[in-house]
């Protein structure tokens, strides 16, 4: 079972570039598919990027697109999501999560939370105006 942890959030004034971390521990992230999702309170978790297994498909969301790169580094076991030319709008908690790489069908789910079968526990982020 992979344990996922978040790191790297903080306040930004807007306009600003921020990057957060995932590191796993308890196993590679060569098994998994990645997405990073964001919170706010009062409502629902929403899809903010993901990458495949093998690295050769990203996925955002049309309000990050241009502005957030996600990638990942085997040799670390991570996943970094960079951002850049935040606005309050992205002011959340941010989480990473994990799904098998066994599932052909990711390219088509990857903004589906319920498909994620690990995540992490969130790193706040918080834009000021």
């Amino acid at each position: 079972q992979v344990h996922l942890v978040e790191s790297g959030g903080g306040l930004v004034k807007a306009g600003e570039s921020l990057r957060i971390s995932c590191v796993a521990s308890g196993g590679t992230l060569n098994d998994y598919n990645m997405g990073w999702f964001r919170q706010i309170p009062g409502k629902e978790r929403e899809f903010v990027a993901g990458i495949n297994w093998i690295g050769t498909g990203t996925y955002y969301r049309d309000s990050t697109k241009g502005r957030f790169t996600i990638s990942r580094d085997t040799a670390k076991n991570t996943v970094d999501l960079q951002m850049h030319s935040v606005n309050p709008e992205d002011t959340a908690v941010y989480y990473c999560a994990a799904h098998s790489r066994d599932d052909e069908s990711y390219s088509s789910r990857f903004s589906t939370s319920s498909i994620y079968d690990y995540w992490g526990q969130g790193t706040q982020v918080t834009v000021s105006s």
